[in-house]
Protein backbone atom coordinates (compact mmCIF):
# COMPACT_ATOMS: atom_id res chain seq x y z
CA UNK A 1 0.00 0.00 0.00
CA UNK A 2 2.93 2.43 0.75
CA UNK A 3 4.42 1.73 -2.56
CA UNK A 4 0.84 2.82 -4.21
CA UNK A 5 1.05 5.91 -2.07
CA UNK A 6 4.24 7.10 -3.35
CA UNK A 7 3.13 6.21 -6.83
CA UNK A 8 0.01 8.30 -6.22
CA UNK A 9 2.29 11.32 -4.78
CA UNK A 10 4.68 10.95 -7.66
CA UNK A 11 1.95 11.24 -10.52
CA UNK A 12 0.35 14.44 -8.24
CA UNK A 13 3.72 16.29 -8.73
CA UNK A 14 3.78 15.71 -12.04
CA UNK A 15 0.02 17.69 -12.50
CA UNK A 16 1.29 20.08 -10.35
CA UNK A 17 4.48 21.07 -12.27
CA UNK A 18 2.70 20.80 -15.67
CA UNK A 19 0.03 23.41 -14.06
CA UNK A 20 3.04 25.48 -12.42
CA UNK A 21 4.53 25.65 -16.18
CA UNK A 22 1.14 26.67 -17.64
CA UNK A 23 1.29 29.11 -15.15
CA UNK A 24 4.59 30.65 -16.19
CA UNK A 25 3.53 30.98 -19.46
CA UNK A 26 0.04 32.58 -19.00
CA UNK A 27 2.13 35.25 -16.83
CA UNK A 28 4.81 35.68 -19.45
CA UNK A 29 6.62 37.06 -16.53
CA UNK A 30 10.73 37.53 -17.20
CA UNK A 31 11.52 37.35 -13.48
CA UNK A 32 9.98 34.22 -13.57
CA UNK A 33 11.83 31.11 -13.12
CA UNK A 34 11.88 29.37 -16.77
CA UNK A 35 8.66 27.23 -18.19
CA UNK A 36 11.23 24.91 -19.23
CA UNK A 37 12.44 24.16 -15.90
CA UNK A 38 8.91 22.35 -14.94
CA UNK A 39 8.45 20.76 -18.10
CA UNK A 40 11.75 18.88 -17.56
CA UNK A 41 10.79 18.71 -14.02
CA UNK A 42 7.85 16.62 -15.05
CA UNK A 43 9.25 15.08 -17.63
CA UNK A 44 12.17 13.48 -15.48
CA UNK A 45 9.38 12.14 -12.58
CA UNK A 46 7.93 10.59 -15.43
CA UNK A 47 10.65 8.47 -16.31
CA UNK A 48 11.48 7.84 -12.72
CA UNK A 49 7.75 6.69 -11.80
CA UNK A 50 7.96 4.18 -14.68
CA UNK A 51 10.88 2.88 -13.63
CA UNK A 52 9.73 2.58 -9.83
CA UNK A 53 6.60 0.89 -11.36
CA UNK A 54 8.81 -1.47 -13.39
CA UNK A 55 11.05 -2.55 -10.51
CA UNK A 56 8.32 -2.94 -7.84
CA UNK A 57 7.20 -5.14 -10.49
CA UNK A 58 9.40 -7.30 -10.57
CA UNK A 59 10.60 -7.34 -7.31
CA UNK A 60 6.99 -8.29 -6.66
CA UNK A 61 6.07 -5.19 -4.19
CA UNK A 62 3.11 -5.02 -6.19
CA UNK A 63 1.25 -7.16 -8.38
CA UNK A 64 -1.12 -6.24 -11.82
CA UNK A 65 -4.47 -7.76 -12.07
CA UNK A 66 -4.77 -11.04 -14.37
CA UNK A 67 -6.08 -10.35 -17.45
CA UNK A 68 -9.41 -11.90 -18.79
CA UNK A 69 -7.05 -13.51 -21.60
CA UNK A 70 -5.07 -15.29 -18.49
CA UNK A 71 -7.74 -15.27 -15.69
CA UNK A 72 -10.42 -17.14 -17.58
CA UNK A 73 -10.04 -20.59 -19.27
CA UNK A 74 -13.44 -21.35 -21.22
CA UNK A 75 -13.49 -24.66 -22.20
CA UNK A 76 -15.97 -25.72 -24.91
CA UNK A 77 -18.41 -28.85 -24.92
CA UNK A 78 -19.79 -30.27 -27.82
CA UNK A 79 -23.81 -29.12 -27.23
CA UNK A 80 -24.40 -29.80 -31.23
CA UNK A 81 -26.51 -32.96 -32.13
CA UNK A 82 -25.02 -34.15 -35.59
CA UNK A 83 -27.78 -34.28 -38.16
CA UNK A 84 -27.68 -36.18 -41.09
CA UNK A 85 -27.09 -34.74 -44.63
CA UNK A 86 -28.34 -36.10 -47.68
CA UNK A 87 -26.45 -36.14 -51.27
CA UNK A 88 -29.01 -33.93 -52.71
CA UNK A 89 -28.73 -30.92 -50.20
CA UNK A 90 -27.37 -27.76 -51.65
CA UNK A 91 -26.76 -24.48 -50.10
CA UNK A 92 -28.99 -21.58 -51.34
CA UNK A 93 -26.93 -19.02 -53.27
CA UNK A 94 -27.36 -15.75 -51.18
CA UNK A 95 -30.28 -13.09 -51.82
CA UNK A 96 -29.97 -9.64 -52.35
CA UNK A 97 -31.35 -7.09 -49.97
CA UNK A 98 -34.40 -5.35 -52.27
CA UNK A 99 -34.33 -2.33 -50.83
CA UNK A 100 -31.28 -1.54 -52.25
CA UNK A 101 -32.37 -1.22 -55.83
Amino acid sequence: MVIKAIIVLLLMFIIFNLFKALVIMMKGDPEAPSMSTFLGRRVFISVAVLVFVVIALSLGWITPHQTPFTAHKQIQTDTTKPHQQSANTKQLPEKQNDSLE
